[in-house]
């Protein structure tokens, strides 16, 4: 009567409670601060791959050579840096000279002469056909993909400042260098018949992709997130799980947390697509606007893929916590579930399949096999590099066809009976016939 009393004073206000209390506020910072730190971590796997991995890198930023705007922005660039470093006043007196030691009448030279308007024009269509046609060219798609892939420093360069390659860093600006489709159009120009283009010096010239006043800002944060990219989505992970180990009702937590993070998602998502319109908005006149967002697009892809994947995830989680607790529409999904596959059984039972020893080991370690369900989804899911919404849909349809098997396999009558053998042998040394 006592322990009775102690426990209902305990109940009722005692020191359970309270400690209650403190764990569930706990439990909430911590789900919280997993939520954030989610989000860093995404952008902080998408910083480091894209500085650690080439592969990603190049894949990110290959397509681009098909892209129109940016072939676009490069004819314009290079047709530009061409026409800028040819005199066009001493070619019109370089082509006058020749007529007159070729005999020309002195009014056919004079007249070359006074043609330096279309002269110019003919050369500025000249140039720019001859550049347009290397930047349609397969080879422009090869020399692109070779220039990025032997500067893969272009990215880490971009974000943080350090580093060499066809992208730049010009004060608050990002800038990709077209040199070497000048190089290539000025061998073109020469077998055309252009000799002055042989002598224009080597060129490094570029294009505005990207203008921010705050891009020291955002490069600094970048660098930082680079460095943690490592480790950030484990501490994350770790932290959820100990506000979820901390809760009262873990289930419930779960569910909370893994929503948390997908809104943490969604967040991101918002974000890139605001931030994208804001940059967009403030370049400068000069820049073209379809090449900066084809680049940035092009960047934050693998960013959005990962997020995309990361809320597939966290969602898929929630409804499997939801689903296997006591609510009524769990109960009846489940209930529903496993009435669907006990008839199959029935049928394939009624047909002579009988499952025998391992109806009975499955029906004994039912919940072993589940978690070892779970940990080879689990280690799959961790080990695959870059893992899309794809992926993770696949996997997610690998896990309940397992336990959709598992669940055919398991011999409830078998296992019941083993169990009542078991039983009655210890209590009467007796065994009940089977359930029909």
């Amino acid at each position: 009567m006592a322990d009775l009393q102690r426990r209902i004073a305990e109940l009722e206000g005692g020191g359970r409670p309270r400690r209650h209390r403190w764990r569930s506020a706990l439990s909430a910072v911590l789900v919280i601060l997993a939520a954030l730190l989610s989000v860093l971590s995404v952008v902080a796997v998408w910083a480091d791959s894209m500085v650690e991995d080439t592969d990603r890198y190049v894949d990110t930023v290959a397509p681009l050579a098909e892209d129109p705007a940016v072939r676009t922005a490069v004819t314009n660039r290079a047709t530009k840096a061409i026409l800028d470093r040819i005199d066009v006043k001493a070619l019109v007196a370089e082509l006058s000279s020749a007529a007159r030691q070729d005999g020309a009448p002195p009014a056919l030279a004079k007249l070359i002469g006074e043609l330096d308007g279309p002269i110019e024009n003919g050369l500025k269509e000249l140039v720019s056909s001859t550049v347009h046609r290397i930047v349609s060219s397969p080879a422009f798609a090869t020399l692109w993909t070779d220039a990025n892939r032997a500067a893969h420093s272009t990215m880490d360069k971009a974000l943080t400042g350090k580093g060499g390659g066809a992208v730049t860093l010009k004060g608050d600006q990002v800038a990709i260098d077209v040199g070497p489709v000048v190089e290539r159009a000025k061998d073109e120009l020469v077998k055309s018949g252009l000799s002055r283009a042989a002598s224009i010096p080597q060129v490094h010239t570029d294009f505005v992709v990207f203008s921010s006043e705050q891009l020291v800002e955002v490069r600094t944060y970048t660098r930082i997130l680079q460095i943690v990219g490592s480790w950030l989505p484990v501490l994350t992970v770790l932290i959820a799980a100990a506000g979820i180990l901390l809760a009262t009702h873990r289930r419930r937590v779960l569910v909370t947390t893994a929503l948390a993070v997908a809104f943490g998602m969604l967040v991101l998502g918002v974000s890139l697509t605001v931030f994208r319109d804001i940059y967009l908005d403030r370049l400068p006149a000069e820049v073209s606007q379809d090449a900066a967002a084809a680049v940035f697009d092009a960047l934050v892809k693998f960013l959005r893929a990962t997020l995309r994947a990361v809320a597939a995830v966290a969602l898929v989680t929630a409804c499997a916590a939801f689903l296997t607790g006591p609510s009524r529409p769990a109960v009846t999904v489940r209930r529903a579930c496993a009435d669907g596959i006990a008839s199959v059984r029935g049928v394939a039972g009624s047909g002579g399949l009988r499952l025998g020893a391992v109806g009975r080991f499955v029906h004994r370690h039912k919940r072993w096999i589940g978690g070892l369900i779970l940990l080879i989804a689990l280690i799959v899911l961790v080990t695959w590099s870059y893992p899309s919404t794809a992926v993770v849909l696949w996997i997610v349809a690998a896990v309940l066809a397992a336990f959709a098997v598992r669940e055919f396999l398991d011999d409830t009558g078998a296992g019941d009976d083993a169990g009542a053998g078991d039983d009655t042998g210890r209590h009467d040394g007796g065994k009940q016939p089977r359930p029909a």
